[in-house]
């Protein structure tokens, strides 16, 4: 990062902010709400582990209740801006979720019922190595000005730094450090594999398919799996 870069970065973060209660994560995303002109902003932990094709992911912070709702959503239908991002190596800006619709057909028409119109996904990248990525989204259709791009990729450059230090020297297939309001996927998604007696990876898609067909988001399906209200492999999956 440029001098220049830091000094905006630093101004952006407001470091001298008085609530030292935040994490610097929760900064980055309450921080980008306002310098972005965006409705919500989130910050999910990706990795690819050797032997599954789906990635594990665990949502860090999320400044409102659609930015929650949009990164459980993608989890449910396995795909959206943030598993692009996440596997192109490369920002995803999608200014009019209207007028790109055939783009992700399972994410789309949800994403815009909750209220998204625009999203952007700048992966978190250190080197080869991917992290997650940095998420915002914006109740109306529009694009990101040439300084709040600017500012957006200082602030994923940001969240990367943070979200290195929280891993603490972990590696990033270790989901268990992460505030992880997925773990009940996890949890379920093994539950599942041991019920019907396939892979995770099968598993977490008889998840995400039970969960498209009753209109639900998969970590309430997981809940349901976790409370044994569910079970997979019997008459009461449906």
């Amino acid at each position: 990062m440029t001098r220049q870069g830091r000094t905006r970065l630093q101004a952006l973060l407001a470091l001298g902010d008085d609530d030292h209660s935040s994490s610097m994560l929760e900064l980055i995303c309450t921080h980008a709400v306002s310098t972005l002109a965006v409705s919500g902003a989130g910050i999910t932990a990706l990795s690819h582990l050797a032997d599954r094709t789906l990635p594990q992911r665990g949502l860090v912070h999320a400044t409102n209740t659609i930015s929650h709702q949009l990164d459980s959503l993608q989890l449910t239908v396995g795909e959206g801006p943030c598993l692009d991002a996440f596997s192109s190596h490369a920002p995803v800006l999608v200014a009019d979720l209207a007028a790109d619709g055939a783009r992700w057909p399972g994410f789309t028409p949800a994403a815009r019922e909750l209220g998204a119109a625009a999203v952007f996904s700048f992966p978190l990248l250190v080197g080869a190595v991917r992290l997650g990525s940095f998420n915002v989204y914006r109740g109306t259709a529009g694009a990101l000005g040439e300084q709040e791009l600017t500012d957006a990729l200082l602030l994923a450059e940001a969240a990367t730094q943070a979200l290195l230090e929280q891993i603490g020297g972990r590696g990033t297939e270790d989901a268990m450090w992460l505030t992880d309001t997925h773990t009940a996927v996890h949890e379920a998604t093994g539950m599942a594999a041991a019920q019907l007696a396939v892979t995770m990876d099968v598993a977490l898609l008889r998840l995400r398919a039970h969960a498209y067909t009753h209109e639900l988001l998969v970590t309430d399906v997981a809940k349901q799996v976790t409370d044994r209200t569910l079970r997979f492999g019997s008459d009461r999956t449906g």
